[in-house]
């Protein structure tokens, strides 16, 4: 039996037989199977290329977005480290603050709130912001959270002391605007507080006041802020202006040529309330000035500053 032959002509562009090639059916079919096989291999060889050219792609990708990923760690562990220094410094500005309110307290002689505690917990120190920036900061996140609480907690009471402070400084502020320092009106004095010979009667009597002699119709001004209690006429004191301070201080003025205020004004330091006179009890123009604490006579002389 012939065996079946597959013949491969070749031919040129006028028709004609270039070469002729000849093989037997069994070998075309060998042929055929080997380049399918090879055709598989070298797919399954591009594919795995191909696969393995994506994974690198990706490997590259994910490697940039870790190290990118890396630098923001550092970023945001400096700036945790950055704000752990700052809670330090706050917390010792805290300390200095409180140090300074003491000192303050010390010079005035202020007595400490019984409520108020201060500045406590941990020293600022305590705080190590010195971590590898490749280490984790949990432990100091930790510890700034528990700084924070403490610094919130010491502001609180750091307002409540100050103000205590600044309510002390207010009313000795106020104790002062209604403490009599200045004279009542500028001339001699003719008659001091405490025992002297009446000008009258000639036997030793207890003058509760300071006698200062001023031409007729000089100002009268008020030694200190208050309110006008009495203002009139007052027996030997002739045309009088008593001032009520407050704090048990009194003030009085006697002998005016003339009331310019009523009882019930308010006045302050330095205004003028009446006119150097010679009315009621008296030798010639003067101002008769006395100062009462607390219903007891003192000596104004001891609160002349001026």
């Amino acid at each position: 039996m012939k065996k079946k032959e597959i013949s491969l002509i070749l031919l040129n562009n006028t028709g004609s037989t270039i070469k002729k090639i000849s093989a037997s059916d069994k070998a075309v079919r060998s042929a055929c199977f080997f380049l399918v096989l090879f055709v598989i291999v070298m797919g399954y060889l591009v594919h795995d290329y191909i696969s393995l050219k994506r994974a690198s792609l990706d490997n590259v990708y994910l490697q940039d977005k870790v190290s990118v990923q890396e630098d923001e760690l550092v970023n945001q562990r400096k700036q945790i480290q950055f704000f752990a220094n700052e809670i330090k410094t706050i917390k010792s500005k805290l300390t200095d603050l409180h140090n300074f309110e003491k000192k303050i307290r010390a010079m005035a002689k202020i007595k400490k709130n019984k409520r108020f505690i201060g500045i406590g917990g941990s020293n600022p120190d305590t705080i190590d912001t010195a971590i590898a920036l490749t280490e984790r900061h949990d432990s100091l996140m930790q510890e700034m959270h528990v700084q924070v609480a403490e610094i919130d907690f010491a502001a609180s009471r750091q307002k409540e002391g100050l103000k205590s402070v600044v309510s002390f400084f207010e009313e000795q502020r106020n104790l002062l605007a209604v403490s009599p320092s200045i004279r009542p009106t500028f001339g001699n004095i003719t008659s001091t507080f405490g025992y002297r010979t009446s000008p009258f009667t000639g036997l030793r009597e207890f003058h509760k006041g300071i006698d200062i002699a001023a031409p007729g119709g000089t100002p009268i001004i008020a030694t200190a802020n208050g309110v006008v209690s009495e203002a009139g006429y007052l027996g030997s004191l002739g045309n009088a202006i008593v001032i009520n301070h407050g704090y048990g201080m009194v003030t009085c003025y006697g002998h005016a040529s003339k009331i310019l205020k009523k009882p019930g004004s308010f006045v302050k330091r330095g205004e003028i309330i009446a006119r150097v006179g010679n009315t009621g009890r008296s030798t010639g123009a003067h101002v008769h000035y006395e100062i009462h604490h607390n219903g007891i006579p003192v000596n104004p002389s001891n609160y002349l500053l001026n």
